[in-house]
């Protein structure tokens, strides 16, 4: 069954205004409460009952919070001239922003090797030194990068070595083994053979 819509109008009866009032109010500090952490907003509310109870919550400090809203509601108050003052800054700013965008520019030339004939000597000698501290950056980075690949080709020989020793080791165990021959005695007793071999000085004859 469908809820009928809700009359935005005061509830007669005191029972039902003081339930509603506590639905709502939950839901209002909740919704709150979520607005605050979801979108890291400065939160500040404030609710006073028909009794004349406050309930509130601040996602700081409610001091602070009305501080900043009275700071706010100032400057909206005085209107035009807060707006002329942030043109103002706004148009310094461009002007601060122009000014280091072309120092930048004009520095970039100049290492580049353009428009050094105007420069002293002393300007050319601060640009030779940076010339030289960013090729010595350069080279460093360049030194390290090469260290870090040669680790990492070390590293992958290491594992490919490892892999190859693992690979070898389950050929060979899967290669048939060759049957072993075992010869074994009987239990016969070998009888004495006469060589005839005597052992002794040369030029004795051996008598039987």
């Amino acid at each position: 069954m469908v809820r009928g819509k809700t009359q935005m109008r005061r509830i007669e009866n005191t029972s039902s205004r003081q339930v509603t009032f506590s639905k709502r109010r939950s839901g209002l500090l909740k919704k709150a409460f979520e607005l605050s952490v979801l979108c890291d907003a400065e939160v500040g509310l404030i609710i006073f009952s028909t009794t004349g109870k406050l309930y509130e919550f601040s996602s700081s400090s409610m001091n602070k919070t009305i501080g900043r809203y009275m700071r706010n509601a100032k400057e909206l108050g005085n209107g035009k001239p807060a707006i002329q003052d942030n043109l103002k800054d706004l148009k310094e700013a461009a002007v601060s922003m122009s000014k280091k965008i072309e120092f930048l520019e004009v520095s970039k030339r100049k290492l580049l090797g353009d428009c050094v004939e105007s420069c002293s000597v002393e300007e050319l000698h601060q640009i030779e030194e940076q010339l030289e501290t960013s090729l010595s950056n350069i080279r460093a980075r360049k030194n390290l990068v090469f260290k870090e690949k040669i680790q990492h080709l070390k590293e992958e020989e290491r594992i490919l070595a490892e892999e190859n020793a693992k690979l070898r080791d389950k050929v060979e165990n899967q290669l048939p083994r060759r049957p072993s021959i075992t010869l074994q005695l009987g239990q016969r007793e070998i009888p004495e053979v006469d060589t005839g071999l005597f052992i002794g000085p040369p030029g004795e004859i051996a008598v039987n």
